[in-house]
């Protein structure tokens, strides 16, 4: 950088042509132009300059790097206004990493593209803890708390669970409104794909209860699916399940039964100043994924 500020007043003293001229623009004294320019032809091994009392005057070898240096600042001066237009209006390729669950944010992250068309979105579907930086994702959404110093974190919202099944299977098999109902019901299970478990249904009761497993899969959209055609009964995180219970298709039960609260959180590489990319999205899904 120092090396960049020496460029600097040099151009500007073959410029003006004076040392006192470039020093009052820089707010520095004659002096320190000098200097400044008696050390770079020292790196250089060449003089820039023929001196008088009176006036400056590039010798052939300084017209020569005055015409390098000038394509220099050009090239800084292009980058510069090329990072101000980027940060005006936000465009690149934005790599995300998404739960499985994720396809159910669709709407939204469509949404998203058709607000900033600039934005080239490479999105990556898996519910593996995956190493944001190492992997060189822009920002990377999951559930729980990921404690990582290198990454930024804000919370897109909170969600709860409900028990869902279709009013022709709860016609067929009854309501539940106990837990131990629950043992002559059908009951559809998501599996975590990285562990191969069970994904706990949260009651309140202390304890894990041992239900009938009628279906597993390792995505929720299997899942509500078979619920909505009767099938079974499905644990399932609320948003997920938002439209289909508003339209009648699927109905919920027990919930005072249920206990959780989860949250998705979005991370990305920590930065003083984020890409302008990044920035709009987090915003975007922070406003927008649960309203």
């Amino acid at each position: 950088m120092d090396n960049f500020g020496a460029l600097g007043i040099f151009i500007q003293a073959a410029e003006f042509r004076s040392f006192a001229r470039t020093g009052q623009q820089f707010g520095i004294s004659s002096s320190a132009v000098g200097k400044t320019i008696a050390r770079l032809e020292d790196r250089l091994g060449v003089r820039l300059f023929h001196r008088s009392t009176r006036s400056i005057t590039l010798t052939p070898e300084g017209a020569m790097f005055l015409e390098r240096c000038r394509r220099i600042a050009g090239e800084i001066e292009a980058a510069e206004l090329e990072l101000a237009r980027t940060k005006a209006a936000p465009r690149g390729k934005l790599r995300v990493s998404l739960p499985l669950a994720g396809m159910l944010f669709m709407p939204t992250i469509t949404a998203f593209m058709q607000s900033y068309p600039e934005i080239e979105l490479d999105l990556d579907f898996t519910d593996r803890l995956v190493d944001v930086i190492e992997e060189g994702f822009d920002a990377v959404v999951r559930t729980g708390e990921i404690s990582d110093s290198r990454l930024m974190t804000r919370t897109l919202g909170k969600f709860s669970h409900r028990i869902v099944g279709s009013s022709e299977y709860l016609a067929r098999m009854g309501v539940p409104t106990t837990s131990q109902d629950l043992r002559r019901h059908f009951c559809l299970h998501h599996k975590y794909p990285s562990s191969g478990k069970l994904e706990r249904w949260p009651f309140r009761t202390d304890g894990p209860l041992d239900l009938p497993v009628s279906s597993i899969a390792s995505t929720l959209e299997p899942l509500i699916y078979m619920a909505e055609r009767g099938i079974g009964l499905a644990c399932l995180p609320l948003f997920t399940v938002r439209e289909q219970l508003r339209s009648g298709r699927l109905i919920s039960v027990m919930e005072d039964e249920l206990a959780d609260v989860g949250a998705f959180r979005i991370l990305w590489p920590a930065n003083r100043y984020p890409a302008p990319k990044i920035q709009v999205f987090v915003d975007y899904m922070a406003r927008h994924l649960f309203s």
